[in-house]
């Protein structure tokens, strides 16, 4: 035989050999055992390198539900399961697997799950997103019994509606090729069409076994269950799928037929494809057929060494171990690679569920999720932050939005929208992780002119303290049912009526701009610019006077905004003493006098007002408005905003109120714990008092908990 022939057949053996082989991974850190009741983030996005903007599929994993089998579902493009058959015993839900499911690794763009779907059938299940188009599950399959077994596998493309559109089947490749349509209306805020979502999608089903039989139906599991059980001793008894095509389906299967002997082991692998109907499928095909041999150990390694560089921290409970991992997963499936009119990698609030607000590119305000992000890998954060240096204004103006579609700044009356000045502070942050002096220099050149900026546009009275623009309800990004700002409890969308946040010396803004100016001094003392690390100082102590005399309410003990005109604590007929998280920020800008804190830190720790089961509230649960109801999206009169808690821990930390930090800490863990635990997900904001909620999920600044958890461990 021909020495080519040889190198065939042992390059061959090598890839059977390497995909029956388990996943191994190296550091023992990144190993866990999370059960369906661990608080484990279960979102899936392809890595960065292999994403794209638009036509982006990320998943949802259900490990948890007794119900329904292990699957992995779209928000908008169905869910994809295996449903096994042992010995033509039929197993279709987590209740009935002999052993439930383990997550045993959980990276950004891949999970590794073992579990028993019958007594000796043991599989290490390994769901992997490849990419913006392509998601892999491999299950290395073994028989640990003592004797044969016939196993049976159908994985099935669900999408629970009679929408899937069954084209054709791909002999060659043993795939099916189907269609399926997507609305751009979403339940936050739709997508746009002309900015490339596609409508219109074709989907990829294939495996790497030899196909028994393929099929399509309409109706549900049940149903199912019922047609691949059978009647054994029905005369027309078929166990063949009905190999349909040119049909409508609510869902398609593929039928796969093994036979383990005792301590043999074989691997099954099934690979989904979705991409724009306009697309060519040929590429698609060519991916798939190599991603049914190739080694996923790579892949494992890959998401080893991105974790390297994370503190590890010894935590007291394992609780805390995967929040911790779970919050750097969320803040990496978030981030995009660099396109259109960017050169530098970014982020979107969330790639499953995709919404159009949470897609429409990066806000300073979520960019502090770039605090914890900066531990995981300090290079992308800083390459998100020059997002906005990249398209910063000649004049410093940053705009509300930037990324591949460039400058969003929303102008209203004649004048742009910028955002919530975080700019410099978050840029020291990511140095200190990353000791990038150049990357400080740049920081610093930028957030010189951005402060610049807000004088000359954000005081427009000249009188030190600051007022948000005239489209102050996004500016001031604190958007709904603002006990001060909003003019009434109802939202009216009539920004010129509904908001007033522009026509008052704003304490939230006045705040933000005092720790912008600390941050630069502190980064001009690295920089060994002396002269100008004390400007800076002069003007923080310079606005911090200003803050005291005219926002702390004596009667009241606490921090306002006020009338621009006068400077009082009246506007019209409204009082402006409605006690809001905000005024706690003066813990964390360091405006506060030591006596003053002392008062905040009494009115923080009330239980009557903001020191709740999970966390701080947004307005004093005192206060005519509040609500402890998290019913929707951006709501401020009483919801919990994980990164403006933080604000307040960073506060007390820092004016040593430790003990009151920590159990503040341990409020927004009870929040991220208890939502986690039950439904795998993050949320924009969380309710108070409550553990049920309906807003936004995976939202990306909840990544800060892995911010939070290094400050409590340091």
């Amino acid at each position: 035989m021909k020495s080519t022939t040889w190198l065939f057949i042992f390059t061959l053996f090598l890839c059977h050999f390497s995909q029956a082989q388990k996943l191994q991974i190296s550091d023992p850190y990144l190993q866990i055992k999370a059960d369906g009741a661990s608080p484990l983030y279960t979102t899936y996005a392809a890595a960065m390198e292999r994403s794209r903007m638009y036509g982006d599929k990320a998943y949802k994993m259900d490990y948890y539900s007794d119900c329904s089998p292990l699957s992995y579902s779209n928000d908008q493009a169905g869910r994809m399961f295996v449903i096994w058959k042992v010995d033509q015993v039929v197993i279709d839900k987590i209740s009935e697997y002999y052993s439930r499911p383990v997550v045993t690794v959980s990276f950004p763009d891949m999970a590794i799950i073992e579990y028993q779907p019958f007594k000796g059938i043991s599989v290490q299940e390994t769901f992997l997103v490849y990419s913006s188009k392509i998601s892999i599950v491999s299950m290395i399959v073994t028989n640990n019994s003592g004797i044969d077994h016939a196993v049976e596998v159908y994985p099935v493309l669900d999408f629970g509606r009679d929408s899937l559109i069954i084209k054709s089947w791909d002999k060659q490749h043993q795939a099916y090729i189907m269609e399926h349509k997507e609305s751009l209306k979403r339940l936050i805020s739709n997508l746009k069409a002309e900015y490339g979502y596609p409508t219109d999608w074709t989907d990829y089903f294939t495996c790497n076994q030899p196909v028994y039989s393929y099929g399509a139906y309409h109706g549900n599991m049940k149903d199912f269950y019922n047609f691949i059980k059978t009647d054994f001793y029905s005369a027309n008894r078929n166990d063949s799928l009905n190999r349909k095509i040119n049909t409508n389906a609510t869902f398609a299967a593929l039928h796969i037929k093994i036979r383990l002997k005792p301590g043999e082991t074989t691997n099954i692998r099934y690979i989904r494809g979705a991409q724009g109907i306009d697309e060519p499928l040929s590429e698609l095909v060519k991916t798939a057929d190599q991603l049914k041999t190739i080694s996923l150990q790579s892949f494992a390694d890959a998401d080893v060494q991105l974790f390297s560089k994370i503190p590890h921290i010894s935590f007291s409970t394992e609780n805390e171990h995967l929040v911790y991992l779970s919050s750097f997963n969320l803040v990496r499936g978030c981030m995009l690679p660099p396109s259109g009119k960017t050169t530098h990698n970014f982020y979107v609030f969330s790639r499953e569920p995709l919404w159009g607000w949470g897609h429409g590119h990066q806000v300073l305000h979520e960019s502090l999720s770039m605090l914890a992000y900066s531990y995981l890998d300090p290079k992308s954060a800083e390459e998100s932050q020059r997002v906005y240096m990249e398209q910063q204004g000649k004049d410093g103006f940053i705009a509300y939005r930037h990324g591949p579609r460039g400058v969003q700044d929303y102008p209203h009356n004649g004048k742009p929208t910028t955002s919530a000045p975080f700019f410099s502070w978050i840029n020291l942050e990511v140095f200190k992780a990353g000791k990038d002096t150049a990357f400080l220099k740049e920081a610093y050149a930028s957030g010189t002119k951005y402060v610049d900026w807000l004088f000359k546009n954000r005081d427009t009275n000249k009188d030190g303290t600051f007022e948000w623009g005239p489209y102050g309800i996004i500016e001031n990004v604190r958007d709904w049912y603002n006990a001060v700002f909003q003019v009434s409890a109802e939202r009216h969308l009539d920004v010129d009526k509904e908001d007033i946040s522009d026509e008052l010396e704003c304490l939230d803004l006045t705040l933000m701009v005092i720790k912008e100016m600390r941050s630069l001094s502190e980064m001009a003392d690295i920089l060994g610019l002396k002269k100008d690390a004390l400007n800076w100082k002069k003007k923080v102590d310079k606005t911090c006077e200003l803050v005291n005399k005219r926002m702390w309410d004596e009667e009241t003990q606490f921090y306002y905004s006020v009338n621009k005109k006068d400077y009082t604590f009246k506007f019209m007929t409204r009082d402006l003493r409605r006690k809001e998280i905000i005024g706690f920020l003066a813990l964390w800008a360091g405006a506060a006098p030591k006596d003053r804190a002392d008062k905040l830190v009494a009115c923080l720790t009330d239980t009557a007002q903001f020191w709740r089961t999970y966390g701080v509230p947004t307005l004093s649960a005192k206060d005519d408005w509040y609500s402890p109801y998290v019913d929707y999206c951006c709501k401020w009169n009483g919801p919990v905003w994980l990164l403006w808690d933080y604000m307040v821990y960073d506060g007390l930390k820092s004016y040593g109120y430790n003990k009151e930090a920590h159990v503040l800490a341990q409020k927004m863990m009870l929040a991220v714990t208890t939502q986690l635990s039950k439904n795998h997900n993050m949320w924009e904001s969380f309710s108070p008092d409550n553990s049920v909620l309906n807003c936004p999920s995976n939202y990306i600044w909840d990544s800060i908990m892995a911010k939070l958890l290094i400050e409590e461990y340091k």
